[in-house]
């Protein structure tokens, strides 16, 4: 009896898996930093973001599972008797019949790289992960939009950033928004009511959000290949406050509503304890009921 190839496979499918979940739910993760949301009655805002972004490896990734790939020369696997625990040699049709099943697994895994490759691209707003000047060309694309007042390449996908940016919320206001990127995750979130309520959520600020999820996934995929280290994934770890000083109609911090210079605060503590995403509920007084057709 030959030795299954399931353990191969099953390596094979739980890196895609957590490759496809990555690419569809966290693109970008907060690394270590400081953000704030300042709101006034009046509606005005400023909103600020320091310290680091990390765009999630996927070509580290995908590098990883190459290099357990490519150029590896077809190596038969043990069979063993009927008993499943005493080693024999194989026949040479078991043997003809391992390698065709490699031979159709090295087909099926060039493929799929190339739909991987395209897809990466396609999210990465055009950008090749492949290119060496790929890290710093999204750097410059950010550079070139309203708020990003720094922005550095530190390597393996590691940003140090800082951004603000101040106006009147007289519409929804989402962080980050970057040009040609369909498919950055949300930081933080502004969705102003009808009734001059402001709903301020940022799902980008708890450890779910940043691949937490993924990271047994592939240390499984990685064990079944033989690998002892899972790719590096962000440790995420900084504080979000808000200072308004409208009215305060829900929140989830542990502390409630602090007093401020300019009204009240709140502060939340972001880690890899953290149980939930920021959440409030702020009403202004700048913002009059819209009448409903």
């Amino acid at each position: 009896m030959t030795q299954s190839r399931t353990s191969r496979w099953r390596a094979t499918a739980v890196m895609l898996i957590a490759g496809c979940l990555v690419l569809s739910a966290c693109m970008l993760s907060p690394g270590k930093f400081a953000s704030t949301f300042d709101l006034r009655r009046d509606g005005r805002f400023t909103f600020t973001y320091v310290g680091e972004i990390h765009i999630l490896a996927l070509s580290k990734l995908a590098e990883m599972n190459h290099s357990n790939r490519d150029n590896e020369p077809f190596k038969p696997s043990p069979c063993f008797a009927d008993d499943s625990t005493s080693e024999r040699r194989c026949t040479e049709a078991e043997i003809a019949e391992q390698r065709s099943g490699w031979e159709e697994e090295q087909q099926a895994t060039a493929h799929r790289r190339q739909r991987e490759a395209e897809s990466i691209k396609a999210v990465l707003g055009g950008i090749d992960p492949a290119d060496p000047k790929a890290a710093e060309e999204f750097a410059q694309r950010l550079r070139r939009q309203q708020g990003w007042r720094k922005v550095i390449y530190k390597g393996e996908g590691l940003y140090e950033v800082d951004f603000a940016i101040s106006g009147r919320l007289d519409h929804d206001f989402t962080f980050p928004v970057i040009e040609r990127f369909p498919s950055a995750n949300v930081f933080v979130q502004a969705v102003l009511r009808a009734d001059g309520a402001v709903r301020i959520d940022a799902p980008g600020y708890a450890p779910m959000a940043a691949g937490e999820p993924y990271r047994g996934l592939m240390q499984g995929a990685l064990l079944s290949e033989g690998k002892q280290n899972a790719p590096r994934l962000p440790e995420m770890d900084g504080t979000f406050t808000l200072r308004t000083d409208g009215e305060i109609m829900a929140n989830n911090t542990d502390d409630g509503p602090q007093a401020s210079t300019t009204g009240k605060e709140l502060v939340w503590t972001v880690n890899a304890r953290t149980a939930e995403p920021p959440t409030a509920l702020i009403r202004i007084a700048a913002q009059a009921p819209v009448p409903r057709p």
